[in-house]
């Protein structure tokens, strides 16, 4: 299967111009750290730099309610640090979902210029 993706790329940068080849290759599979910083290029940068200053935010209080929780002494202390944990940890897992949604949703639109592309590489090769 492999070898049969290396000859489609083959082919159809054999049949795009230099320039379009370049792009071709800049759309290429990214490693997980590109893909992060992928999310604070574009329109929606500045909310990415925003959730990921409320999930340091978070996660620093919930480290400060989990040494709470331990050092507590009564049932109600214990309760009411317990609950600061988890509000900060279902905040900080939501908001990690956010930028992981983003990081999916920039691979989706890379995978749709691939396939314009090789749809007009196809059809200038006619």
């Amino acid at each position: 299967m492999k070898d049969d993706s290396k000859k489609i790329d083959e082919l159809i940068k054999e049949a795009l111009t230099e320039e379009e080849a370049r792009f071709y290759d800049e759309l290429g599979e990214q490693n997980v750290l590109e893909k992060f910083e992928g999310v604070f290029k574009g329109r929606m940068g500045w909310l990415s730099i925003l959730m990921n200053f409320w999930i340091l935010v978070f996660f620093v209080l919930l480290v400060y309610c989990a040494v709470q929780f331990f050092g507590a002494e009564t049932t109600e202390g214990l309760v009411t640090w317990g609950v600061g944990v988890l509000v900060c940890s279902i905040l900080v897992s939501m908001l990690k979902l956010y930028i992981w949604m983003q990081m999916d949703k920039n691979d989706i639109l890379r995978e749709l210029k691939r396939l314009e592309l090789q749809v007009s590489a196809l059809s200038h090769k006619k």
